[in-house]
């Protein structure tokens, strides 16, 4: 499973994993429970990928969060969610020192620590969810590519000039110009009913 495919959804507990995509939104799996529902496009729906940390410098993704607390706790559960909030911030600083705490609050380290332990608790974390497939996978399409179209020449596509050229190559009939309005027309090939 890829973080991509690990959902929040607003107004639900917990986390969610996508199964498929429905008329009226999504089909999700809860994590916890393993029961399905309808997620409704009037939902606010994140993937875990699109979530990052406001820090001092820049943005990081919750990926990288989530490995910095995989190597502190050495893949076991973190803090317990439920701690006081001086805890949480603590834990958090520890972890990630540069983050902005103007930005960051205590609610928000609670969510993260209660998505690491639900994902620990249930097997999906690993270093798998963190690690860059990306660039990966553009090597491989650009191998894929070059595999496929190998020796084949790209086709050269006629400038302004040459097609004008070939517009008016002498030896090429006329178009015929269209009737004028009103008048009648041979009747060709018509056999008249009778």
């Amino acid at each position: 499973m890829e973080l991509k495919d690990i959902l929040s959804i607003s107004g639900q507990p917990g986390l969610f994993k996508y199964i498929a995509q429905s008329k009226t939104g999504m089909i999700v799996e809860s994590i916890e429970t393993k029961k399905r529902m309808n997620a409704y496009t009037t939902q606010k729906i994140s993937s875990l990928e699109d979530i990052a940390i406001f820090t001092s410098e820049k943005e990081m993704p919750l990926s990288g969060v989530f490995k910095l607390i995989y190597e502190k706790e050495k893949g076991k559960a973190g803090i317990d969610p439920k701690s006081e909030p001086k805890e949480l911030e603590a834990w958090f600083a520890e972890l990630l020192p540069e983050y902005d705490r103007d930005r960051v609050y205590a609610s928000h380290i609670k969510k993260i620590a209660a998505w690491y332990k639900l994902l620990v608790d249930h097997k999906i974390m690993s270093p798998t969810l963190w690690e860059e497939k990306k660039e990966d996978k553009k090597k491989e399409e650009q191998e894929l590519h070059e595999k496929h179209f190998e020796g084949v020449k790209e086709p050269k596509i006629p400038g302004k000039k040459e097609l004008v050229k070939k517009v008016q190559e002498p030896g090429r009939k006329k178009a015929s110009p269209a009737p004028k309005a009103g008048a009648k027309l041979k009747n060709v090939g018509v056999k008249k009913s009778g």
